[in-house]
């Protein structure tokens, strides 16, 4: 039987302050996320700062459960403990189902961290914190939505190919891969195919970064002497 009671306790002082504890702890795990993903995302790397601050408001959230989560079933907890470990481990594989790599890039890292935090969600819930599975949800959906509105974090770093027929002179194939780079473009790959005694075509894998107007890219490349054609 559930003791409604302890349901109560935690809507009522102090078990209500200490619900809230929780919720600070994540709360500062998550913007800890926050720092760390800004790096990262500078880096033009895929997991950026949603996912990082996902990963990190859902590690705190499942040590909080992990620690106070289980505290009404005395000299049985470390069962119930044992069990949610599981949760968390098996969740890691449904979440790798939608990770994909695309164009270099690797796709699917925030789904996945926000469903491995959902299942810390389901974990807390499960264990009667519904404080702390209520406020969490709603600072999950929080950062999604805040993230999605502002352009510094909704912007991403993007893959794609950009393919160019160039006049051949010795250094070219450098020359372009410095401006490039001078573009702040990571260069991942280059094909050169040599189709006439005068011209080289090549065609660049890159990453673009987050919030780069690609349009501006082409538009300094046609404008260059060295440049008969280029395409996205």
């Amino acid at each position: 039987m559930i003791d409604s009671s302890v349901i109560l306790e935690q809507f009522q002082l102090p078990g209500f302050l200490m619900q809230m504890e929780f919720v600070f702890r994540i709360l500062v795990a998550t913007l800890l996320g926050l720092v760390i993903g800004s790096e990262r995302k500078n880096r033009n790397k895929s997991a950026g700062i949603r996912t990082h601050a996902i990963v990190a408001l859902g590690s705190a959230l499942i040590m909080v459960v992990s620690k106070y989560g289980f505290t009404d079933m005395g000299e049985h907890a470390q069962d119930a403990a044992r069990i949610a470990a599981q949760v968390v481990s098996g969740i890691g594989f449904l979440g790798a189902g939608v990770i994909f790599v695309r164009n270099n890039l690797i796709n699917g890292l925030t789904t996945a961290a926000g469903m491995w935090s959902t299942a810390g969600v389901g974990l807390a819930a499960g264990a009667g914190m519904y404080v702390v599975s209520v406020s969490v949800t709603v600072l999950m959906l929080l950062v999604q939505l805040i993230m999605h509105k502002i352009a510094y974090f909704a912007n991403v770093a993007s893959g794609g190919l950009v393919k160019m027929t160039l006049i051949k002179r010795e250094g070219i194939v450098q020359d372009m891969e410095k401006f490039l780079i001078g573009e702040k473009l990571s260069v991942i790959s280059v094909k050169i195919n040599k189709t006439k005694k005068d011209e080289v075509k090549l065609e660049y894998d890159v990453v673009f970064p987050p919030g780069y107007q690609k349009s501006e890219l082409l538009a300094k490349l046609v404008e260059m002497d060295d440049v008969l054609a280029v395409t996205e």
